[in-house]
């Protein structure tokens, strides 16, 4: 059974392809209209112009909002506030440890691969080598097992 996070990251981004299929919809629409509306004259050019610009504009604001909902996402998660207070925030700042690292991080804790961390952070698995590699780096260690024992002794997981 998949886990909860998996299956929200799912349906996150069935709505977002949803929300852009209808966009691309409405946009052919669009163009279909126009075309019809100079063909008998109806309308002038510069309403369908500013019809548009109108239509690109929402769609900027729509992919601004999906952008910028991602970057403030804050860099320590967890879900009680009694282990976040216990967490060495300054010790991850110290070393430097960037938000998706720690995200790689956490997830080397649980248990995940390579490939299965990269699915669920959607990047490539070369990608999440390269976080491994600086986390170890970072951490001063040889493997991921030291890495996490490190880690959980310094209180950053």
């Amino acid at each position: 059974m998949p886990n909860f996070k998996a299956q929200k990251i799912k349906f996150y981004m069935q709505k977002l392809v949803f929300k852009f299929g209808l966009l691309a919809t409405a946009l052919l629409l669009l163009v279909k209209v126009s075309q019809y509306s100079m063909l008998t004259h109806n309308l002038s050019n510069e309403i369908w112009i500013g019809i548009f610009a109108l239509l690109f504009l929402g769609f900027g604001v729509m992919i601004s909002q999906i952008y910028f909902r991602q970057k403030q996402q804050p860099l320590v998660t967890k879900n009680s506030t009694n282990e976040s207070a216990q967490l060495n925030v300054e010790k991850i700042e110290e070393l430097n440890i960037s938000k998706r690292e720690y995200e790689v991080l956490e997830l080397i804790d649980k248990g995940l691969s390579n490939q299965e961390i990269a699915t669920q952070l959607f990047i490539s698995e070369s990608t999440v080598k390269t976080h491994v590699s600086n986390l170890l780096s970072k951490l001063n260690a040889k493997r991921r097992t030291q890495a996490i024992n490190i880690a959980k002794k310094w209180k950053i997981i």
